[in-house]
């Protein structure tokens, strides 16, 4: 099990889905947790006591709207006080499905700061001080759509191709801080296919009442169409592997974009 302890973990959109899971997992191999996202006080303070349930020996909620860079400067700065993020998770995001042609400008705008210019911001207050210490992990939260492209997803797949983009210059220029022994400074893409949340359910309630089959059954035929496994990722999943590129073993992975897709990007 890699073992994080001594180490803070920022994990952006961390107080529930993929984001919470994340950051339990960090939680599990000892890190300190900066919890982050937009909620009210009883979901934050639910997050922060799972956290230190799992294992996280603090965790502090830090507010801000990744639309706007002034409140992620707040943020950031923030936590470098409480110490600074030896771990950068980006994993905040937001999605809307509708053809280019129709595409509302402020949505374009809002998921291309939220999806990939916040992840500019941050890494670009995390990184020299991750560099100064000589261990810094940067793990990107992308997607399939930052491989492959979909109908009706234009700003979406936009941002999470230029978040792999972004990640492999920050790989580069980051490459040489640190060593074998500190760990060094990394910066790597995840990219999920179909995962278990709770925006899926809507689809495969559909499916299985459609097919009238029972809930795995309508999750194969469902993830058929893209998915060759026919199995979906669970967000611990996209938080093991997360924990795993934050090991020292690791130091050598740097600039790659990881599928968790079940073959559908080999395809």
């Amino acid at each position: 099990m890699t073992n994080l302890n001594g180490k803070t973990a920022l994990i952006t959109g961390s107080v529930q889905g993929i984001g919470l899971a994340i950051a339990t997992e960090m939680a599990k191999a000892g890190a300190r947790i900066a919890v982050h996202g937009i909620a009210g006080d009883a979901q934050i303070d639910a997050a922060c006591k799972s956290l230190c349930n799992a294992g996280a020996p603090q965790a502090k909620f830090f507010g801000a709207d990744m639309q706007y860079p002034d409140q992620i400067a707040d943020l950031m700065r923030g936590v470098t006080n409480w110490g600074g993020a030896d771990i950068l998770v980006n994993n905040a995001g937001i999605q809307h499905v509708e053809p280019i042609e129709s595409m509302p400008t402020n949505k374009w705008d809002a998921i291309l700061a939220i999806n990939l210019s916040a992840a500019f911001h941050t890494m670009q207050h995390a990184m020299p001080i991750m560099a100064e210490r000589g261990y810094g992990r940067v793990v990107n939260i992308s997607s399939v759509h930052g491989l492959i492209a979909s109908p009706e997803k234009a700003p979406y797949t936009a941002a999470k191709f230029g978040l792999i983009g972004l990640s492999k210059v920050g790989a580069l220029e980051y490459a040489q801080s640190g060593s074998r022994e500190s760990g060094g400074v990394t910066v790597n893409c995840i990219c999920p296919g179909w995962t278990e949340t709770e925006i899926i359910e809507p689809q495969i309630a559909a499916r299985s009442q459609m097919l009238g089959v029972d809930r795995q059954g309508a999750i194969s035929d469902l993830l058929s169409e893209k998915q060759p496994s026919r199995r979906t990722n669970t967000p611990q999943e996209i938080g093991a592997l997360a924990v795993w590129l934050c090991s020292t073993a690791a130091h050598n992975i740097t600039g790659t974009s990881i599928p968790m897709d079940g073959g559908w990007t080999s395809q």
